[in-house]
This record gives structure tokens, C-alpha cells and sequence, in this order.
């Protein structure tokens, strides 16, 4: 089983950047699809990025496409989700998963059930 501890959160200004790390101990990270999902203060959890095992295949929710980039270093056993031109919509807790192997689509990829394991989250508070 996939350990996942989250880093990287913090306070920025509207417009700023943020890079969050996701390390992975305990299993088996190269070959696990990765993903991040955020959850916002009163709403529900939701997808924000994916990545395939060798990193060949990334999905991304439509508000963060072209601002946000999901990147993977299977040598170090750690993802991480590059985030430009913040927006305080993006205020949340950010999550990454591990696990959704057998996914080939973006509906596969950003469905919470297909993940086995979570991290506890990073805060992300972006300011306006």
C-alpha cells in the first residue's frame, strides 16, 4: 500500500504560483496512475489533475487547463502539480491519489473510487 504526504501549500496572491509535492513510500509508485483533487471550504471534493504510471498521459479539469501542470518523477517517488496564475477560486485543500491502474479515460481518471490510496492534503489560500 501507497503511502502519500502532500507539500507545497501555502498563502499567494491572486495571479502567483505554487508548487506542491506529493511523496510516495511503501508501494509501488512507478506503476501507479496519479491524481490531485482539491476540496474547497463547504463543497465536495473534486478532480483537478491525473497522470499516467510513465507520465505519457495527463488530464485536467477545464479551469485549470493551461495554468496548472501535473508532473511526475518516478526516480524520486514524487508528484507534483505546478500551479500559475492562481485564482481565489483555487482556495482549497489539495489532495493527490494514487492507484487508478486500470483507467484509460478522463472519466475514469478524475472519479475518486477509481483511487486506492489518499494523502492527508495541503492547504492551498490564494488571496484576491
Amino acid at each position: 500500500q501507497v503511502q502519500l504526504v502532500e507539500s507545497g501549500g501555502g498563502l499567494v496572491q491572486a495571479g502567483g504560483s505554487l508548487r506542491l509535492s506529493c511523496t510516495a513510500s511503501g508501494g509501488t509508485f512507478s506503476s501507479s496512475a496519479m491524481g490531485w483533487f482539491r476540496q474547497a471550504p463547504g463543497k465536495e471534493r473534486e478532480f483537478v489533475a491525473a497522470i499516467t504510471w510513465s507520465g505519457a498521459g495527463t488530464y485536467y479539469r477545464d479551469s485549470v487547463k493551461g495554468r496548472f501542470t501535473i508532473s511526475r518523477e518516478n526516480a524520486k517517488n514524487t508528484l507534483y502539480l505546478q500551479m500559475n496564475s492562481l485564482k481565489p477560486e483555487d482556495t482549497a485543500v489539495y489532495y493527490c491519489a494514487a492507484g487508478a491502474n486500470y483507467c484509460s479515460i478522463y472519466g475514469c481518471y478524475s472519479r475518486q473510487t477509481s483511487y486506492l490510496n489518499w494523502g492527508q492534503g495541503t492547504q492551498v489560500t490564494v488571496s484576491s
